[in-house]
């Protein structure tokens, strides 16, 4: 069967990329640089129901990524997280949490209305998310 991305994913972020294991995702909200990473494997609820080769793969993907935009953004603090409490399928959260931010110190769920994000921010994101592809394939 073939990977299918859940409904309310699709319809909230953009796809930036197939990774290794992971399909890259920007979210649609322009008040945080946040990204998701989806392991690309069929009715997996928690990141336990890997094989343990793709449980390594899947947080070397999430700590890569959240170096880089750490890097990047200058965030604060990194946010991770993979709840599915409104979405089963396993994703895991990346986020670059600024003091600026208008959610913080708190989470970002729960924190207002998503603002999508305007053209140009959307492109400049997805360069920066496609720059860290670019890095983690060598090309």
């Amino acid at each position: 069967m073939a990977f299918v991305l859940h409904e309310r994913l699709a319809a909230d972020t953009l796809f930036v990329a197939s990774l290794e294991l992971c399909e890259l995702r920007l979210m649609n909200d322009a008040r945080f640089v946040w990204a998701l990473l989806v392991p690309q494997r069929d009715n997996i609820r928690e990141s336990f129901e890997l094989p343990e080769h793709e449980r390594t793969q899947l947080w070397q993907e999430v700590d890569l990524l959240s170096a880089f935009m750490q890097y990047h953004t200058g965030a604060d603090k990194m946010n991770i997280g993979a709840l599915g409490n409104m979405v089963p399928q396993l994703h895991v959260h990346v986020i670059a949490r600024s003091r600026e931010d208008a959610a913080w110190p708190g989470p970002v769920w729960g924190a207002g209305q998503a603002q999508p994000l305007e053209e140009d921010a959307r492109q400049a994101r997805l360069r920066l998310l496609q720059r860290f592809v670019d890095e983690i394939k060598g090309t």
